[in-house]
């Protein structure tokens, strides 16, 4: 499959600029996070939603950090993946230059509690999150080869415009409080986003870029089906579940999030060991604690319901599924993506195609590894003991983790 999707790629990739400003925006976003989360360190532990740095350093990762590499990854390798070009790239030109200023004022305004910055950046980057699921669905009704990938896009695309709608009514909420449950909408529009959007498009993408990445055989689309159905069914749970504040369709939505991220870890299980290249890097160390991270947080967030005690456990479970899971999986992927993407774009004048290696900076990654790993342990035991100090030392550890991963990208784009 993976040689398949490769075949006459070079026909359907997309100026270099497309896919790297979004993937150079999203390694900044990154470092804006760590500083968002340094400077809400005293209020993590126990932060129990309304503005300030800790919802902005929420939005920084999920925004534009999550959103902003999705966007990279989808423009270019969904043509690639589904073999269908994009009819036309100036609307991801535009989307960009709505998304991404919108997202640093719509932070600006979650920071400072400004309602005009909140207002405008919330229109801009719904209005850029809304491009972006018209292209991408677009692409996807356009596509026939790759049923599963296209149900995963069409599901996150869906989950997109729930969301959007959501964080338009939440920042007019904090003007007007018309909503009779702003934290009931909030922990809706967060569902929606951190597994319904990103969630659910990263386990649609990993059945393309795992096993092309590892030389795996085709992996069994029935579990992979399977995990899909209990995706949507944790959705169609989690929202009256939330809303309503339900506990027994809680239960019942975090069971079928629990079946799905089997499914999808028993499909990565399957493609390591079918894989064909033996030794794949440092980056899969990344990826595969961010697997393990992302089991650990669903444990997590059972334990809390059923009661555990587990002090601030609605908060550790929010930062492990954030940054310890769909954080560490993007930043792990974007090793791999960008300098393939690179080599794709590579014309050298001797006619050779340069090897990934060649256009990876191994030491900045090596770097943020152990940063990255640090910090997320720091954090989460700062959130745990409610010591700020902890939380602060592993966001100033994490920022450097970060700075060390954009000199990366900064070297990949360079190399271009």
């Amino acid at each position: 499959m993976s040689m398949l999707m490769l075949s006459g790629a070079k026909d359907r990739l997309l100026p270099s600029s497309i896919p790297f400003r979004f993937f150079a925006s999203a390694s900044v976003f990154h470092i804006l996070f760590w500083i968002a989360l340094l400077m809400g360190a005293d209020d993590l532990a126990t932060f129990n939603g309304g503005t300030g740095w800790v919802l902005a350093a929420i939005h920084l990762a999920t925004l534009g950090t999550f959103a902003m590499t999705a966007m990279g990854a989808a423009f270019q390798l969904l043509p690639i993946a589904t073999r269908q070009p994009l009819v036309h790239n100036w609307p991801t030109y535009l989307t960009f230059w709505l998304f991404m200023p919108g997202t640093l004022i719509l932070t600006f305004g979650m920071a400072t509690t400004s309602m005009a910055a909140l207002t405008v950046g919330g229109i801009a980057t719904s209005s850029g999150l809304l491009g972006f699921a018209l292209l991408t669905a677009d692409n996807l009704r356009r596509a026939s080869s790759l049923p599963l990938v296209t149900a995963h896009g069409w599901i996150a695309m869906i989950s997109v415009l729930a969301l959007t709608v959501l964080a338009l009514l939440l920042i007019f909420d904090l003007d007007t409080g018309f909503l009779p449950d702003h934290r009931a909408a909030a922990a809706t529009h967060m569902s929606f986003a951190a597994f319904g959007f990103m969630g659910v498009l990263v386990f649609g993408f990993s059945y393309v870029l795992i096993p092309m990445f590892a030389l795996s055989r085709a992996l069994p689309p029935r579990i992979g089906w399977m995990g899909l159905v209990f995706s949507a069914l944790a959705l169609a749970f989690a929202t009256p579940a939330l809303l309503l504040e339900i506990t027994i369709l809680q239960f019942a939505a975090l069971l079928c999030a629990h079946i799905s991220a089997a499914a999808y870890l028993w499909q990565m299980r399957t493609a390591f060991k079918t894989r064909m290249r033996k030794r794949l890097g440092p980056a899969f160390i990344v990826i595969r604690a961010s697997w393990a991270l992302l089991a650990i947080s669903l444990l997590v967030a059972l334990a809390t319901l059923l009661g555990a005690p587990i002090p601030n456990g609605a908060t550790l479970f929010g930062f492990l599924l954030l940054a310890g899971w769909l954080l560490t999986f993007l930043l792990g992927v974007l090793q791999r993506i960008m300098p393939f993407l690179a080599s794709m774009h590579a014309n050298p004048k001797d006619g050779r195609t340069p090897l990934l290696s060649e256009l990876t900076a191994q030491r900045p990654l090596d770097i943020h590894m152990f940063c990255h790993g640090a910090a997320l342990v720091l954090v989460a035991t700062g959130i745990v003991t409610d010591i700020t100090l902890l939380i602060a030392t592993g966001a100033a550890i994490g920022l450097i983790g970060a700075i060390a991963f954009a000199t990366f990208a900064a070297l990949v784009i360079r190399k271009l």
